[in-house]
């Protein structure tokens, strides 16, 4: 299908804050892709889109993917008049914030009390690093695995990271956090993730909860 993920994404330059510019925007989105004009979808296509997808690629994928295009095309005619506006708000570390128009104003729709979550070995990573910067030893305790979880306290942990291996462990930190977004490859209840010239991070699943059991 190649890069057919083109055809779903909802980032519309033309979309106005209110739902009835959104609806308009879908319309004239789909109206273009009936008519081929592959051109013109692009161009309510958002800024930030075109900034990673060049229009000739944008145009390529489109002419590629002629069952694609015909079913998104289908698929937007369905949508209901009315619609959920929302924005996204990303504040660093790979987290985002979503926001919903409720009564014309404005309102947080995230969660905003998952400052640790761990349900994903990437969400893990960016929870360990803020646990760290926020000098949260307590927090960063429940990333130890179980096996070596009764070896470990707080002060062993604060020992770990600003004891006589401070510079260092503040290195690879600053490593982690600059690679955060690399790749990781899961298998199973474990995972790992390369970064640096030699460095890997592994993870391991206890209980639906990934916790960290190596960072380098």
């Amino acid at each position: 299908m190649g890069k057919a993920w083109i055809l779903a994404l909802g980032l519309f330059a033309a979309c106005s804050s209110s739902s009835s510019g959104a609806s308009t925007a879908l319309d004239r989105y789909g109206q273009r892709l009936r008519a081929s004009d592959y051109e013109g979808a692009y161009e309510l296509m958002s800024s930030s889109f075109r900034a990673k997808v060049s229009r000739e690629e944008f145009v390529r994928m489109m002419r590629d993917n002629p069952r694609e295009v015909t079913e998104t095309s289908r698929r937007l005619d369905k949508h209901p008049g009315r619609l959920e506006v929302s924005a996204e708000f990303d504040y660093g570390l790979g987290d985002t914030m979503r926001l919903v128009q409720e009564g014309g104003k404005w309102r947080i729709a995230s969660n905003p009390l998952a400052f640790y979550d761990q349900t994903t070995p990437r969400n893990t990573l960016r929870s360990f690093i803020r646990a760290y910067r926020l000098e949260r030893w307590d927090v960063m305790l429940r990333f130890v695995p179980d096996k070596y979880r009764e070896k470990m306290d707080v002060e062993k942990m604060k020992t770990q990271f600003q004891g006589t291996n401070k510079e260092q462990m503040q290195v690879l930190m600053n490593m982690l956090e600059a690679n955060v977004d690399e790749p990781i490859v899961e298998k199973g209840n474990d995972a790992r993730m390369s970064y640096g010239e030699r460095y890997e991070v592994k993870f391991t699943r206890e209980d639906g909860t990934w916790k960290m059991k190596d960072l380098d």
